[in-house]
């Protein structure tokens, strides 16, 4: 890389390395010198933009969780089109990508990255997959607003329901990740009775 290279491209050259190491080797293998390796500059080059390896992979996950939240903007704006099962199947698959799921053991690995975490935003190093499950909250609620679910769903339970057993579908990565069938059928199951139960309208 370049010495003049501008922050921005290092800082992004930088993180699509990690996310290849990450997903290629896991939380062991994610050392400053394997991202840099495979990002084909020098170490240096890192430390030059981070203070610490700590605080790049603290950027590297709320940089990952911002992509998340345009995910999370896009279900709220599906509320009353499609139907709900497709909706939320889309939306867990886009919540459990393989970085996202990857980035969860990263976080429990590292305490000094936990402890970033803390400090830049509410919730943690979970507060990665935190704004997926608000919008699914939200959306569940709008859908429930126009009819579409049960006017008396118990939205919080779903929204766990359906987080909860969304990550266990992801989490065995050794496997890939499970069919779009599979996380619909999870889906239909959780929310099949108040989509049966809605009233008329």
């Amino acid at each position: 890389m370049p010495t003049g290279v501008h922050l921005r491209d290092a800082r992004q050259q930088l993180f699509d390395a990690a996310e290849r190491v990450l997903l290629r080797d896991g939380p062991i293998g994610l050392t400053s010198r394997a991202v840099t390796d495979e990002a084909g500059c020098a170490k240096g080059v890192l430390h030059r933009h981070f203070s610490d390896f700590d605080a790049f992979l603290a950027e590297l996950v709320l940089d990952r969780a911002a992509q998340l939240d345009t995910h999370a903007g896009a279900l709220r704006e599906a509320a009353g089109s499609g139907t709900v099962a497709d909706n939320l199947t889309g939306a867990l698959i886009a919540l459990f990508g393989p970085v996202a799921v990857a980035i969860i053991p990263l976080i429990t690995f590292r305490d000094e990255l936990r402890a970033r975490l803390r400090q830049a935003r509410p919730g943690g190093g979970i507060e990665i997959l935190a704004g997926g499950t608000t919008a699914i909250s939200a959306y569940l609620a709008d859908e429930r607003e126009r009819g579409r679910i049960a006017a008396d769903a118990d939205i919080d339970s779903l929204t766990l329901s359906l987080v909860g057993g969304g990550h266990l579908l992801f989490a065995d990565r050794d496997s890939g990740p499970p069919t779009t069938e599979t996380v619909s059928n999870l889906v239909t199951a959780v929310i099949a009775d108040a989509v049966q139960r809605r009233p008329a309208r």
